[in-house]
């Protein structure tokens, strides 16, 4: 892993300590809740993705949820500026992290695939 690695680790890191600091020290009580997953920067750090645990919501308040994130994109940017004292902080766009999902129908296609193809012993 090179310098310019770890640093990006270490930025990715640190956003996903601060992004939900600053969305709890929000008024709006819905986005205390927010589960965040992973924060994934840009090479150059100029973006982040921040990806949030979409269980437990319908695609209705997944909408409102992202519209709310947007509105609050760049209060939760000037916190982290501010916390770490950085020149510049990453531009975030707020996703849904729907891999999960996808990983989760595949194993159950697998089970169900193994279960109908009789063994070859």
């Amino acid at each position: 892993m090179t310098e310019a690695q770890i640093k990006l680790k270490r930025t990715e890191s640190v956003l996903l300590e601060l992004i939900p600091q600053a969305l709890g020290a929000m008024n709006d009580k819905r986005l205390h809740d927010l589960n965040i997953i992973e924060v994934v920067c840009s090479r150059g750090k100029s973006d982040a993705k921040v990806y949030i645990n979409p269980n437990e919501y319908s695609e209705q308040e997944k909408r409102d949820y992202l519209k709310l994130l947007r509105k609050a994109r760049p209060i939760v940017e000037t916190y982290c500026l501010k916390d770490q004292g950085w020149y510049r902080c990453p531009k975030f766009t707020f996703e849904f992290d729907e891999q999960l999902a996808k990983t989760q129908n595949l194993e159950d296609l697998f089970k169900k695939i193994a279960k109908d193809t009789p063994d070859e012993s």
